[in-house]
């Protein structure tokens, strides 16, 4: 479990004791309910990583965007709805060379300007598996989300599938491939983060 697990739903079952010790017990029902869903929110399940020259999926979730970019590579765009598993993972193993931050808006995670006008968490990671340019990936905060998290820094080596942050509470995670990428997803897929190939390097395909 995510820690965070622990401080809504331990504060929020504390405080189920105490008004149902206080008041009435069946006052104290919301709060026992909501105490529960915020454990099995931030559940964290271990993933099998798949190896070779494969890039994984950053989150579980659905695919909802396929977009060719101009520089010949490709975004890739996976929607995290309240159910998912909300850690992120690294898609490459890799140095992290770059995070950089942008406060936005909080539009619904599933529109397409979302990836550019919402609160988001660009990270970008050098592959040290095989040859390819960097891989740039956004933790994007969504109408709920309002709280991104995340564990790497600079210069931090991953491993892939790695963890290095989370959202709370729906969000969405956009990646993007360079030309010598093909992707193996398409629009409407569901994912896995860790565990889901979403893209092969192109000579071993």
């Amino acid at each position: 479990m995510v820690r965070d697990g622990l401080y809504y739903g331990g504060g929020l079952l504390l405080a189920a004791i105490l008004v149902g010790t206080l008041f009435h017990p069946g006052w104290a029902t919301p709060f026992v309910v909501l105490s529960a869903f915020c454990f099995w929110f931030f559940r964290d399940p271990e993933r099998q990583i798949p190896t070779g020259p494969v890039a994984v999926s950053p989150a579980d979730g659905k695919i909802t965007h396929v977009k060719a970019m101009d520089d010949g590579g490709i975004r890739v765009s996976v929607f995290l709805n309240i159910f998912n598993v909300h850690v992120n993972r690294t898609p490459v193993a890799g140095r992290v060379t770059s995070i950089e931050y942008q406060a936005g808006r909080f539009k619904m995670a599933h529109l397409e300007e979302a990836s550019e006008l919402n609160e988001q968490n660009t990270l970008v990671v050098e592959p040290s598996e095989f040859e390819s340019g960097p891989i740039e990936f956004k933790q994007i905060a969504g109408l709920i989300a309002r709280r991104i998290i995340c564990y790497s820094g600079v210069g931090d080596v991953l491993d892939r599938g790695e963890r290095f942050g989370h959202i709370q509470f729906g969000s969405r995670m956009d990646v993007r491939f360079g030309p010598e990428w093909e992707l193996t997803v398409a629009r409407g897929d569901k994912v896995a983060a860790g565990s889901s190939v979403i893209a092969r390097l192109k000579e071993t395909a």
